[in-house]
């Protein structure tokens, strides 16, 4: 008897990853392709060049659903009847209940808000489709299958270009009045926001104004290489961070009282460096009581996690589970 097989679609602004999953999560495969958010500066140069007009319809939304469509036939020309739904997890703010795009940053992904997926997927290929943000997802697939297995209570941080957040109790997304629950990005921290002062932009910022150095001669993979070697001023922009970071973590805890609180992104692979400092701080802040409750992990899908948290969501919202 075959078994039943699902598409895994996870779209981010610069690459697209896709596979086919079992029910348990097992991926039989995965891929990845370009975004194309926007055309490149080379490629509006070339069209400059040769008199031509950019094909608007390979990049943005309408590009985006274009390679959606076309890893959907591509597995359903593969599996044929064993694919039995699509999972989608995407960037920007999504309403999961219409499947749809409420809103994209334009300069981010062009021409993407209001696409709606869910109408797409089951228009065109008859197979019912879910529809989730990119960061709740990760959180999910971290729950499901990460570092918050076994978790029914989880907070989930990416820390990177800017700072995301999804909050998970008993074991479902907290989406919130207008499906931005989470989003940490604008909590209010001393000094201001929390995107400002404790994302990996300001982390280059801080580091480049501390050495009187321009920003893009700098990044993180410098800045730790240099803090584990001793540097001073290298710890020093880091133990910045991680001091507004940490006041972000004590915030989630105190409202949520998660069981886990799970840091993901570029620079939280440094794990041997960062935990006990951060673990450190919280200690510092939280209540006693609370910081022993509260579990502070590190994501371990990586590139895997949007997928398979999307496929967790499809799974609940069709009863899979």
């Amino acid at each position: 008897m075959q078994q039943d097989l699902y598409v895994l679609i996870d779209i981010g602004g610069t690459a697209i990853k896709s596979g086919v999953a079992t029910i348990d999560g097992t991926l039989l495969e995965r891929n990845e392709m370009p975004t194309e958010a926007k055309p490149t500066e080379a490629q509006l140069e070339a069209a400059k060049q040769s008199g031509t007009e950019i094909d608007s319809c390979k990049f943005g939304g309408p590009g985006i659903v274009s390679k959606v469509k076309k890893i959907t036939a591509a597995a359903l020309e593969k599996y044929g009847a064993q694919i039995k739904g699509v999972s989608i997890s995407t960037a920007g703010m999504v309403d999961p209940d219409q499947g749809k795009l409420v809103y994209a940053l334009p300069d981010a992904i062009p021409d993407y808000t209001g696409v709606n997926f869910k109408e797409i997927v089951t228009g065109e290929f008859s197979l019912p489709c879910e529809v989730e943000n990119d960061v709740n997802c990760a959180a999910l697939g971290e729950m499901w299958l990460g570092a918050g297995r076994g978790c029914h209570s989880v907070f989930c941080m990416t820390i990177g270009t800017s700072i995301g957040g999804a909050m998970i109790c008993n074991g479902k997304l907290i989406s919130g009045a207008s499906n931005s629950a989470g989003e940490i990005a604008y909590m209010r921290v001393p000094g201001g926001m929390l995107h400002s002062l404790a994302s990996t932009t300001y982390l280059v910022k801080y580091y480049a104004q501390l050495r009187g150095e321009s920003v893009d001669q700098v990044n993180g993979i410098r800045i730790f290489n240099e803090a584990e070697s001793g540097d001073e001023v290298a710890i020093k922009a880091i133990d910045e961070l991680i001091e507004h970071l940490t006041d972000g973590i004590t915030n989630v805890v105190s409202v949520q009282n998660p069981q886990a609180v799970i840091l993901g992104g570029g620079i939280m692979a440094r794990e041997d460096y960062l935990r006990p400092r951060i673990e450190a701080a919280l200690k510092e802040k939280l209540r006693e009581i609370v910081f022993r409750a509260t579990r502070i992990e590190f994501a371990k899908l990586r590139n895997d996690a949007g997928m398979l948290g999307g496929f967790y969501h499809f799974k609940q919202r069709r009863g899979l589970m």
